[in-house]
């Protein structure tokens, strides 16, 4: 550990930014084990209460992740990279494809659980989608899964009354998915608004995603509105941020 002022900061903070250089200098790559706690107590000459904690100092930043019985290793990056436009537009779930693939490339995208069900609509979506009185809603929650990793857990709300008796109420809602559904009704969805926001997830959003600790969520709420205006969904995405960069495209 370099002798600067930064000697009066705790050991285990010194022992963490070393550690964070190795692997930003291709030391340590993705995916490979750190120094362990006996490790760092023999090179550093500290208790293993410090060595500890400067461990864990990586994992709450994200940066590493614990397996159990194995140590600590350096997280894998391999990002899915949601091209927020691009993923949108009508050549896409017009031509037969799903809005996911934009996204992928030639990687495994797979939902590996999908609910449907008509239920009351909460008092937000309600607002958002103009429903009036006792309007149901048709829910549709999925979990996707990238390389076997869980990375997005989405919950898109329709108005029941518009898509009684289409596909969008199953489960395999065909090509193009809703919004090609959502065309063939009359409906076509030709506007988008995205809110984005991030924080902690929940201990069950965290089970869900099969999250390390230290890694927050990313929240994308997206309205879908017709040439009218009119709204005709809303989509509440949770992301794992660890496993996405957000990237959007457009002109000035």
């Amino acid at each position: 550990m370099a002798s600067t002022e930064d000697d009066r900061r705790p050991k285990y903070q010194r022992i963490a930014d070393a550690l964070r250089e190795a692997i930003r200098s291709g030391e340590y790559g993705p995916g490979e084990r750190l120094p362990g706690e006996n490790d760092l107590m023999a090179t550093y000459g500290v208790a293993r209460m410090t060595a500890r904690q400067a461990l864990g100092v990586l994992r709450d930043e994200g940066v590493a992740e614990a397996r159990k019985g194995a140590g600590v290793f350096v997280r894998e990056y391999r990002p899915l990279r949601r091209r927020g436009i691009q993923r949108l537009a009508p050549q896409q779930w017009g031509g037969g494809r799903s809005i996911w693939s934009a996204d992928i490339e030639n990687r495994s995208l797979e939902v590996d659980r999908i609910t449907v069900s008509e239920e009351a609509a909460p008092d937000r979506v309600g607002r958002v989608l103009e429903l009036a009185g006792e309007e149901t809603v048709c829910v549709r929650r999925r979990r996707f899964v990238l390389d076997g990793k869980p990375v997005l857990l989405a919950t898109s709300y329709l108005p029941a009354s518009l898509v009684a008796g289409s596909a969008i109420t199953q489960e395999d809602t065909g090509a193009g998915g809703t919004y090609a559904r959502l065309a063939e009704l009359g409906h076509e969805p030709v506007h988008f608004r995205e809110e984005i926001r991030s924080r902690m997830p929940s201990k069950d959003e965290a089970a869900e995603l099969s999250m390390s600790a230290g890694t927050p969520v990313i929240l994308i709420c997206r309205t879908a509105f017709t040439d009218e205006g009119r709204p005709v969904e809303i989509n509440e995405m949770t992301l794992d941020a660890a496993s996405y960069i957000l990237e959007y495209d457009f002109d000035a």
